[in-house]
């Protein structure tokens, strides 16, 4: 894999923790591999009464209460739990401009069984509520809501065509790695320069390092998780190109790999509801640092 090297970007304190119940993210809920993505219009939230206006105009929310309204985040939780019973459905090939990919995989697991696409969906869950209570409209990919997938190359359209068609203001895709025992800790994929067939990624490649650096800044700060030891250079980033979701994105996109699954001081982590919100949280606050600037 190509490393990039760079340096991740200082951002804003971290918040504190908002509290969900985690479902389990194992359960299909309704047949059929068409349906669309989960979408939310968030309402503002305001820690104290807002005060009337003395003009007698209609109350404005607070800036500060909602600092990402008239933001659009695309979440994309990794792998579904169902592709486990549609490996036939999800070998069959799409075309990700550079050359043709399985159209989305089983993903991995822990020693004990614990899947990346569980993992996926609670993480995913907790950045909504962290996202939609800061003002931001969240849309996610999938929600366990179809039977697999979706492939990789509808997960960028979804993205690409957030927002009434203008495109998501910023798209994170979450995963967790599959590495050899003794690789720990989280990285940031980016895109690479790409130019092939529907592929064209140089618009997004700047402001895409942007938002992986302000992630891995404030990933390591809410976990206390170090950057991966076994790529990156120790700067938690890592350039690919052979990565459909990024290769033929239009808006900018990184990838979280918020640990390696296989490994198992690791994998106590990932399967820690706490530890589960405080990646949540640090992913939060790198795109909340990242669109307002």
């Amino acid at each position: 894999m190509a490393v990039a090297a760079a340096v991740p970007v200082a951002a804003a304190a971290v918040t504190g923790w908002l509290v969900w119940a985690a479902p389990d993210g194992s359960a299909s809920h309704r047949a059929g591999g068409g349906a669309s993505p989960s979408a939310s219009a968030s309402p503002s939230v305001s820690r104290t009464a807002p005060v009337p206006p003395a003009s007698g105009a209609p109350a404005s929310p607070s800036p500060s209460a909602a600092p990402l309204a008239g933001k659009v985040v695309v979440i994309d939780p990794g792998h579904n739990p169902g592709n486990f019973q549609h490996t036939e459905d999800i070998n069959e090939t799409v075309d990700i401009g550079t050359h043709r990919k399985e159209c989305d995989t089983t993903g991995t697991a822990t020693q004990d069984g614990y899947r990346e696409a569980a993992f996926t969906l609670d993480v995913s869950h907790r950045l909504r509520e962290v996202l939609r209570a800061r003002g931001a409209t969240v849309v996610l990919t999938h929600d366990a809501d179809r039977p697999f997938g979706p492939c990789i190359d509808e997960r960028a359209r979804i993205g690409n065509e957030a927002g009434g068609g203008a495109g998501a203001d910023a798209v994170v895709s979450v995963h967790a790695d599959g590495s050899a025992v003794g690789n720990r800790g989280f990285h940031v994929i980016l895109p690479g320069l790409v130019k092939a067939g529907a592929a064209d990624t140089a618009p997004i490649v700047g402001p895409s390092r942007t938002l992986g650096e302000r992630i891995a800044a404030e990933f390591a700060r809410s976990t206390g998780s170090a950057p991966a030891n076994y790529l990156g250079g120790g700067t938690g980033l890592d350039v690919r190109k052979d990565l459909g979701g990024l290769n033929l994105s239009t808006v900018p996109k990184v990838f979280v790999e918020c640990g390696n699954m296989r490994d198992p001081k690791d994998a106590a982590l990932l399967t820690e509801a706490a530890w589960r919100q405080k990646a949540a949280q640090g992913i939060a606050e790198g795109i909340s640092t990242y669109l307002l600037g």
